[in-house]
C-alpha cells in the first residue's frame, strides 16, 4: 500500500487533534478566523503570543473574543498586566469591569500560580498572563490547566521563547506595524502553519499609557 493510499484513509491518526465545535472562539478578525482551526481562539486551551517588547502586548486582538464569551461564564484574571487597563476602552467591547480580577506581580512563580489556579478554577472564562517568559515545564502546566478548566488561556512572552519546543495548542508570534501586527502561526494544533498574516488595528484604545493597546 502506497503512502498516498494510507493518508486517504479515515481510520489513520495523522497527529493533529481535530478541533471540535465550540472549542473556539471568535477572534474578529476575519484574517485570524480564516487560518485558525475552529475558526477562532482555542478554548480550553491555552495561547502562547510572543512579541518583541512585553510593553507592548496586543491586547487589541483580544478584545471582541474577551467580550463574547464573559456573559456565559462572567469572571477573568489578569495576571501582571504591562500597563493599566483603560475602562472605557474596556466597556466598549463588552467586558464587566467588576467581573474582572487584577492581581499585580512581579513574581513569575506568582504569575504561574494564580495563572494556574485560575485556569483549574472553572470559574474564569479567561485567563490572561505577562510573565515576560516561561520554561516549558510552566507552559505544559497551564495547558493541562486550561483543558481541565475549560477556558481561554492567554500567555503573553517575549521573543526569546520563539524557537522552544511548546505543549500550548496555539502559539503566535506578533510583530508591530503602522497599523496593527503581522502575524505568523509558529505552532497551531489542528491546522496548518502560516506566516505574515497582517491584521489592521480598529479604531479604539485599551490603555492609558504606552502598554497593552
Amino acid at each position: 500500500m502506497s503512502l498516498e493510499s494510507c493518508l486517504q484513509r479515515r481510520d489513520i491518526w495523522r497527529g493533529r487533534k481535530a478541533v471540535r465545535p465550540g472549542d473556539a472562539v471568535a477572534t474578529g478578525f476575519a484574517v485570524l478566523d480564516r487560518h485558525l482551526p475552529g475558526g477562532g481562539w482555542p478554548q480550553h486551551a491555552l495561547t502562547e503570543i510572543l512579541v518583541e517588547d512585553i510593553t507592548y502586548s496586543p491586547l487589541w486582538l483580544l478584545m471582541p473574543a474577551l467580550g463574547e464569551i464573559m456573559p456565559a461564564r462572567p469572571w477573568q484574571t489578569w495576571i501582571a498586566p504591562p500597563a493599566i487597563p483603560y475602562p472605557p476602552g474596556l466597556s466598549q467591547n463588552g467586558l464587566d469591569l467588576s467581573k474582572i480580577l487584577m492581581i499585580s506581580t512581579t513574581d513569575r512563580a506568582d504569575i504561574l500560580w494564580s495563572a494556574e489556579q485560575a485556569l483549574r478554577s472553572r470559574a474564569c472564562s479567561a485567563v490572561l498572563c505577562w510573565p515576560g517568559r516561561l520554561p516549558q515545564s510552566a507552559i505544559r502546566r497551564l495547558q493541562l490547566a486550561a483543558e481541565y478548566g475549560g477556558g481561554l488561556g492567554i500567555c503573553f512572552q517575549d521573543e526569546s521563547a520563539l524557537n522552544t519546543h511548546s505543549m500550548a495548542a496555539l502559539k503566535l508570534h506578533c510583530r508591530n506595524t503602522g497599523d496593527g501586527v503581522r502575524v505568523d502561526l509558529i505552532k497551531c494544533r489542528g491546522g496548518p502553519l502560516r506566516q505574515n498574516l497582517t491584521v489592521q488595528h480598529p479604531s479604539f484604545s485599551i490603555t492609558t499609557k504606552k502598554g497593552s493597546g
